[in-house]
């Protein structure tokens, strides 16, 4: 067996505002995995290396990259247990291979045109003007669960983008979740979740900076909002890592992005280490291209969830690639009758 990747430079249709600064590109990473002997048909996945928040992106990642691709010539295994991204890419790329190399990951009701994923409309950091043109746009195309990117504006503003959406629409109608993304302090938190839960917020993702897991644990107990965690879940690569911290924070939910906590197979481990506590979860992607958000829903799809699940439509990127996925209101849909377009994907600078 051989591996090769592609390294791919993700450009964004308008600024991207994020708690890490304005994005207005993102590099990623494909992998594809093939049988010398035939070449032309390879299991393809996507490493969504994320600068900044990946705990692998820095200088050792090309190099773990061409130890795997090595090993995998050989036949030996590579620890990539602090290599979340590379652990889901290549989860991905085997499981194509192994499926027939047609793009199909999972097989599921949702493959075949017959079950959707419910998402909720997110809505990206900008300035009180912007927020409120995207809030209104998701709003028209009917999404009833928003989430809206907080800590970017006056907290004044924010408030008023939550009363906004309350003076129209019930909890019941709409519900919205905020990810401060580690925004707030210690100061200021409890009375700020105090006045989201009063507007019927349903939820706050990582209301403080990750790493503070005293502060965490008793933001949890008090907290008149249901906290989630997020970027707390970062660097936990252990079974036991993970009760640890599920045991001794107790969240009421945790927000699983597979390519930075190591694949499905560890986010699968979360899911069950979670709900043996009473504890929610909800999957998010982060900002994969259509290759990994393709596989990514079709592995949502199987957990067979009602809840409005973080996934992306691909629609940020210039230059993305074709697949079924398509997006019809709150709804993100799989169209049976085409393929993932590998045309795109062989004119790749693959490397070796």
């Amino acid at each position: 067996m051989r591996l090769q990747f592609a390294p791919y430079m993700l450009r964004f249709k308008q600024p991207a505002g994020t708690s890490r600064g304005v994005l207005t590109e993102k590099i990623t990473c494909l992998l594809r995995l093939f049988d010398e002997n035939e070449p032309e048909k390879f299991g393809i996945g996507e490493a969504a290396v994320f600068p900044g928040l990946s705990p692998e992106a820095d200088d050792r990642y090309f190099y773990k990259l061409m130890e795997l691709q090595a090993n995998i010539r050989l036949g030996l295994k590579t620890n990539l247990e602090q290599f979340p991204s590379l652990q889901c890419g290549l989860e991905q790329a085997i499981l194509d291979f192994s499926r027939g190399c047609n793009g199909i990951w999972y097989e599921s009701p949702f493959v075949h045109g017959e079950y959707d994923i419910t998402i909720n409309g997110l809505i990206w950091m900008g300035d009180f003007d912007e927020m409120s043109e995207r809030l209104e746009k998701k709003l028209n195309e009917g999404f009833h669960c928003i989430k809206l990117k907080i800590g970017a504006i006056d907290w004044r503003k924010e408030v008023e983008l939550v009363q906004y959406i309350r003076d129209r629409y019930s909890p019941e109608k709409v519900e919205i979740r905020v990810d401060a993304n580690g925004g707030f302090t210690m100061d200021n938190a409890i009375p700020r979740m105090q006045r989201l839960a009063d507007l019927g917020v349903h939820s706050i993702e990582q209301p403080i900076r990750q790493g503070q897991p005293g502060f965490m644990k008793f933001l949890c107990e008090v907290s008149p909002l249901p906290v989630a965690l997020d970027e707390e879940l970062l660097g936990k690569f252990t079974t036991e890592q993970k009760i640890e911290m599920l045991d001794s924070i107790n969240p009421a939910y945790i927000v699983l992005k597979p390519s930075l906590i190591g694949g499905f197979s560890k986010a699968t481990e979360w899911i069950q280490l979670a709900e043996e506590r009473g504890i929610g979860w909800w999957i998010t992607s982060s900002l994969e291209s259509n290759i990994g958000l393709n596989a990514l829903a079709q592995w949502v799809a199987t957990l067979k969830t009602t809840m409005p699940q973080g996934l992306g439509t691909g629609a940020l990127y210039l230059n993305n690639f074709q697949t079924p996925l398509y997006l019809d209101g709150e709804h993100l849909k799989f169209n049976p009758l085409t393929t993932l377009d590998r045309r795109q994907l062989v004119e790749l600078d693959w490397r070796e």
